[in-house]
């Protein structure tokens, strides 16, 4: 088959890529994607650098050494050991993390040699990119870096790139110095990521920063196992000692010893009677006055009631205007405008081909020959014609999709940063305005996470024990950035807020939209269509950490699956960079951020089209049968 003159010649380049990354993460289910955005991992999603159409030599070796890196990250890094054993202390954090990548790699390089040299290529972009070679004095130069850079030498023995081997070099003398005899053990832990998380603690208590490693984990395993083995013992009573004293004390004062029998007699016929009396008393009270159990509390979710959630206490629903100060979204509303300046022509067209189409929709349609409304001028000549006919008159129908709301649920996860969350934020801020002109209300929804890793509801699970099985512990944070009922103009800096940073966090999904589902039922509006807007399926280190891998994910199948049965709500989402027709039967997956705007509106158009085919048509997509 010909080549088409358009086709992209990087598109198998990336594709080989992609195949060969899922290979080295043992991972057939992970999504691959090619972005200008910092490269990372979440989950189940990838995103490398991208690689132009020229494929340059450097892109080419960035991108094998990014995706060799995150892939060995994922395929040897357990969230769950890294979560037991991450320090608190944020200088501490840094060198676990560090040296915690350099084993992961050093591992790989073993098993698998050819990584090595990829990785490299990565590392040398790195630190040409950040000016490692300039730096001359080990004060300017991050410790935490010199760390991983030292163990990854270490632990291969290759040669580490010009310009970050300078800067573990002005940090080689100081970390031996303080860590030499610990460093020796390397090779023993290497392979295993809790032996060497034990190996890391030290070096960092060895340089200095013992004060931010926290509470040892194992101690605190090995005191709670000592205190329930006592507890267990302190509960068995030792009747033998008990009987043994009693027969003693007997022998030697035979009179006491009748007393003290004739004493527990007395006390147990009164036990008994008082027994009697109770049952008696129970026997007479009648039925409706018999006391009960207070109920048991309501599970937190409508679609799992097996979900567990350790602590709602600090979870929050939030507007967004309550988030930063006035000045402060005007501001980040400019620089919204700013960044996607360049794409404001082809979001605008897009938007007025979707307000096109539904107001093709609003042609007026009457009904004719009623007794009262108005004059039906078209008839008028039968009223002349002969004057005994009576008047007619019409009424106008009520369209269809006026009685509508529309839901945009936006992910608000830090994988979303940069030019994903800013196309999200663009296009429902066109389909708000788009939508309000033609009669249709909008609600735009956010949700995350308070914090990384685990807020206070962690820190409430830590100060009880670590108990098993906590269920989700983090603190939710959902925001409204604009109500339905809420006009345009008044909310329209809202949406700068996803700009803010550190709003970014973690993502769980599931009862996100639990939650805009509860709110869209509560509106009286006939027709109810949710849209989700994600990249990634939900991900919350705190949680993964102490509950089983798939918690989250099977809790959001749970509250899809309740959505689609009970018919309330239209669902529908759009996956960017990862493939959510996995979860959702109504979906779409785009692969790169430029397509959302077009696949919104594609999608909103063809879901307001009156004929069900068409529509289905219209959006792509199939329902499942």
């Amino acid at each position: 088959m010909a080549k088409h003159p358009t086709d992209n010649p990087a598109d198998p380049f990336k594709k080989a890529l992609a195949e060969a990354t899922r290979v080295l993460a043992n991972d057939p289910d992970l999504a691959v994607t090619y972005s200008v955005d910092p490269p990372g991992i979440a989950g189940d999603n990838m995103r490398l650098p991208q690689v132009s159409r020229r494929m340059t030599r450097d892109e080419v070796l960035l991108a094998r050494g990014t995706a060799d890196a995150l892939a060995l990250r994922h395929r040897y890094h357990d969230l769950s050991t890294a979560a037991r054993y991450t320090p608190p202390g944020p200088m501490a954090r840094d060198l676990m993390e560090a040296m915690e990548t350099a084993r992961c790699e050093a591992v790989g390089a073993r098993a698998m040699p050819g990584t090595a040299g990829n990785i490299d290529a990565k590392i040398a972009n790195e630190a040409r990119r950040k000016g490692y070679g300039e730096i001359r004095n080990a004060a300017d130069a991050p410790l935490a870096t010199a760390a991983g850079y030292l163990i990854r030498h270490l632990a291969t023995g290759r040669p580490l790139p010009a310009e970050a081997a300078n800067v573990m070099e002005l940090w080689r003398g100081f970390i031996e110095d303080r860590s030499g005899g610990t460093l020796e053990n390397l090779g023993d832990v290497l392979s295993d990521q809790a032996a060497f998380a034990r190996f890391a603690r030290r070096v960092i208590d060895d340089l200095g920063y013992g004060d931010q490693l926290g509470d040892d984990p194992d101690e605190m395993d090995d005191q709670s196992d000592e205190e329930s083995a006592e507890s267990d013992e302190q509960d068995q009573p030792d009747s033998t000692g008990e009987d043994d004293s009693q027969e003693e004390e007997a022998e030697a004062n035979p009179e006491r010893s009748q007393d003290q029998q004739q004493d527990q007699s007395q006390a147990q016929v009164e036990m008994d009677d008082q027994g009697d009396m109770d049952e008696a008393d129970e026997q007479e009270s009648p039925d409706g006055e018999a006391p009960k159990e207070p109920p048991p509390p309501p599970p937190h979710s409508d679609a799992d009631p097996g979900y567990k959630v350790f602590s709602t206490a600090h979870d929050e629903e939030i507007a967004a205007e309550d988030l930063a100060e006035a000045q402060e979204l005007e501001r980040l509303r400019a620089y919204l405008d700013q960044q996607l300046e360049p794409l404001k022509g082809a979001v605008s067209r897009l938007a007025n081909k979707l307000q096109r189409r539904l107001q093709a929709q609003q042609n007026r349609s009457w009904e004719f020959d009623r007794e009262e409304g108005i004059l039906d001028a078209g008839r008028l000549a039968r009223v002349v014609a002969n004057p005994t006919t009576p008047l007619s008159f019409k009424v106008e129908k009520d369209t269809e999709f006026r009685d509508t709301v529309v839901t945009l649920l936006l992910d608000n996860s830090g994988s979303m940063r940069g030019r994903p969350i800013s196309i999200a934020a663009i296009c429902a801020d066109v389909l708000a305005r788009t939508l309000e002109r033609c009669g249709v209300k909008v609600e735009i929804l956010g949700f995350t996470t308070k914090a990384w890793k685990g807020g206070k509801a962690r820190e409430e699970w830590l100060a009880q024990g670590r108990p098993g099985q906590p269920g989700r512990l983090n603190d939710l944070r959902h925001i409204v950035y604009k109500s339905a009922d809420a006009p345009w103009r008044r909310v329209r800096d809202n949406l700068g807020l996803m700009m803010k940073e550190g709003l970014l966090k973690e993502n769980i999904d599931g009862e996100a939209l639990e939650w805009a589902h509860r709110r869209m039922l509560a509106r009286m509006e006939a027709r109810k269509i949710l849209m989700v807007i994600s990249d990634g399926a939900p991900v919350d280190d705190s949680t993964l950490s102490v509950n089983p891998a798939n918690y989250l994910e099977k809790h959001l199948r749970d509250v899809i699956a309740m959505v689609e049965r009970r018919r309330g709500v239209e669902l529908l989402a759009i996956g960017i960079g990862h493939d959510v027709t996995r979860y959702y039967q109504r979906a779409v997956t785009i692969t790169d951020a430029e397509q959302l705007a077009g696949a919104i509106t594609e999608q909103l158009a063809g879901l307001f089209d009156s004929d069900p085919r068409a529509r289905a048509r219209v959006m792509g997509m199939r329902r499942a049968s």
